[in-house]
């Protein structure tokens, strides 16, 4: 029997999942800035229009993706951190920038890293919004996740065909791409229930 004034484990759960899913959400949001200034710089240095063109689609992947979770943060109630903003604008900027002077792999690798990080990131919060009663962002989470998949995929391949690429011990593969969802579709009926 709970007490009237007492909070139930299910409640302390919820208030805990928000609280997760708002602070990957405010993380995200700040490194979807990094990672599209960072790729502004690194399909400008490209002389290869395909790749040029692929990762410039990437850049515009990631404003995207900005926007989505800038939206998410609305509806919670919570703004961006500006300390991690301003990290965010000089990292992305000087990577950026360094595109044009460390050569063509290393961009290519750091790019990879970064991706397959953000796939299970989009995959957690995914995870936070069910259990925090956001079910209706499971679908949004779980497409970033699979164009994140997409980008991990684009610069693998790259890095395969560069002769020293080859020989490198890269970052772990992820799971298929559709484990994404398969993980999340027991959920689906719940999630759609809640949204």
């Amino acid at each position: 029997m709970q007490v009237q004034g007492e909070v139930s484990a299910h409640e302390i759960d919820r208030v805990t999942a928000e609280r997760s899913l708002g602070a990957l959400l405010q993380l995200a949001y700040s490194g979807e800035k990094a990672a599209a200034y960072a790729y502004r710089g690194h399909w400008r240095s490209s002389s290869d229009a395909a790749e040029r063109a692929g990762i410039r689609a990437i850049e515009e992947d990631e404003w995207h993706h900005r926007r989505l979770v800038g939206e998410m943060l609305d509806e919670l109630g919570l703004a961006p951190d500006p300390k991690r903003e301003r990290r965010a604008a000089v990292i992305g900027r000087v990577l950026g920038a360094l595109c044009h002077v460390s050569g063509w792999l290393a961009p290519m690798v750091g790019a990879g890293k970064l991706e397959s990080r953000n796939i299970h990131e989009y995959e957690s919060a995914a995870r936070y919004a069910v259990d925090c009663g956001r079910g209706e962002w499971l679908d949004a989470l779980l497409t970033m996740a699979e164009v994140e998949w997409d980008h991990e995929r684009f610069f693998r391949s790259a890095v395969e065909t560069h002769w020293l690429g080859k020989r490198l011990c890269l970052w772990p593969a992820p799971p298929a791409r559709e484990s994404i969802r398969a993980a999340f579709e027991p959920l689906d009926v719940v999630g759609a229930a809640l949204g």
